[in-house]
This record gives structure tokens, sequence and C-alpha cells, in this order.
């Protein structure tokens, strides 16, 4: 039996079972969620069980294996890796304990460990897929198996992509030659801080036009700079605010940035070639 999120959080006074080959046959208790396990916050239940059921016996334990996670659920690599890796971190607390199914975790791993090895990682074994029950069990199940209409339709497949590098000596012609070959391109300030996110702190202004929408078109960029983190910090090695200058393609719902400039204030030709791209023909 398949169980979806909503479904589960409305079970928790209910009595479930889970195939006997998958409980982890210890002692547990509930306890709060722990405020340092921000991801899993506001997921509709507030209690875990503890020991989890990734074998972490302490709530320390659990807080330090956990928070490596977190910038992973950042990037959001899939719709479902929240909900994925709170239910093994932070599993509800139930009479029993509920897994999630085997396709949840295919469909999270399929996704998330390209984005994973472009930070060097590879899928760990203590997520093998394997151990998961079949759909056939009771288990936790994604709300739909048709991911692509998930999110509005927004949601892709994320890339990691080779470093681009950041343009300092340019002619406002170079940079409408680069306009031309691309479609789109998106002026931000980026602040580094020790917190997962990077904080786009300015308004984002279209220099070319295209069907997407800004709010689309800004939450993609964030994603891009969480998944190819290495190039974000060649960007900002210092992790002083800089305003940056980012124009690539984006194909089928996938954002691929061919060229970085940073603008700075005396930044003369970058300045020119915004303002004539309005009325500028490319061959």
């Amino acid at each position: 039996m398949l169980l979806t999120a909503k479904i589960l959080v409305l079970a928790m006074s209910g009595f479930l079972r889970v195939a006997t080959g998958f409980d982890i046959g210890l002692s547990t208790k509930c306890v709060v969620i722990p405020k340092e396990m921000g991801m899993c916050h506001n997921i509709g239940y507030s209690e875990m069980r503890l020991p989890n059921l990734m074998g972490h016996t302490s709530m320390g334990e659990v807080i330090q294996k956990s928070t490596t996670w977190q910038h992973l659920v950042h990037t959001d690599c899939h719709p479902h890796v929240r909900m994925f890796l709170c239910s093994l971190f932070a599993p509800i607390c139930l009479d029993t304990f509920i897994h999630p199914c085997r396709s949840m975790c295919v469909a999270v791993r399929d996704s998330c460990a390209p984005v994973l090895l472009c930070h060097g990682h590879p899928w760990p074994d203590s997520l093998d897929c394997d151990r998961f029950p079949g759909d056939e069990d009771m288990c936790l199940a994604p709300l739909t198996k048709d991911y692509k209409y998930l999110h509005k339709g927004s949601w892709k497949m994320p890339a990691c992509q080779t470093c681009p590098a950041v343009e300092e000596f340019f002619t406002h012609k170079r940079v409408l030659e680069v306009f031309c070959d691309s479609n789109f391109g998106k002026s931000l300030l980026i602040s580094a801080f020790d917190d997962p996110e990077y904080n786009i702190e300015c308004q984002v202004e279209f220099i070319i036009q295209g069907s997407l929408l800004p709010y689309e078109t800004q939450s993609m960029i964030q994603q891009w700079l969480l998944i190819n983190e290495k190039c974000t910090e060649r960007m900002t090695p210092t992790h002083r605010p800089m305003v940056y200058l980012l124009v690539g393609n984006i194909e089928e719902g996938v954002i691929l940035v061919n060229q970085v400039y940073r603008w700075q204030r005396k930044d003369s030709q970058l300045t020119l070639a915004t303002q004539k791209w309005r009325y500028h023909k490319c061959l």
C-alpha cells in the first residue's frame, strides 16, 4: 500500500504496519524535531522517532549527520528530496516505522546524485534504494509519479556544468555578440553567507526577451548557484557582495550559464552594452 505525505500525517493516531523485515527492531521514543534540523521543519509533523531509520541513536548524531544534507535540500534537486531525507533522519512518530518506497528513493537518487557528484560526492551506500520496500508494501510514496507537473510545471532535472570564466576585460561589441548567442541575461548582486543559500539581493533585470517569468528565472538562477557551488565560490572568492551579469541559455527548462561578467562601478563597457541591447539587431 502506498502512503502519500498527506495520508501519513492524517494517520498519526492510527496503527500502521510495514513489512517486518524493514523494522529496525529497537526500542524507540518520540522526541521533538530539534530546531537545528531546519530541513525537517514544516513537514506536517513535529515529533520524530529516535533511533531513526539511519540507525542514529542520539540527537547529537542525528543533527550532525543530517546537517550535511541540508545543502542538497536547498538545491531543489527533486521535489521530494526533503520528504525522502526527513522520513529517514526524522521518521514520523507512529507505533512503527514507515519507510520511503523504493520508487521514491530511485526518483530522488536519479535526480540528486548528479548534484552530489557536482560537489565531489557519490550517492552513499547508506541510501541504497534496494534497502527500501517495494510499492506493493506499505511505504511513503510520492504524491504523483508524473514529476513534470509538479511545482506548476516549472521543475526540471538540475544541471551541473563546467564553470564559465568570469570576464573582467571586454568591449561592449563583444558583449553584444554574446547576448545574441544566448537567450537570457540577468544582473544580480550575490552575497555569500554561511547559510546554505546565496542571497540574490538586487532587482533582476531582463536583458533578453523570453517566455519565462521573472520569478521562474530567479528561482532557476538560485538553483544554479547552489548546484554549481564551485563556480559560485570562484565568483565570490572574498565572500564580499559583488554584482554579476550571468548570460546563457535556458532549454527545456534547464539553465546553462555560458558567460559571467563581474560588473564593477567603472564598467562603462558593460553598461553601454546593456543600454544598446534594447535597439541592437543581431546578425
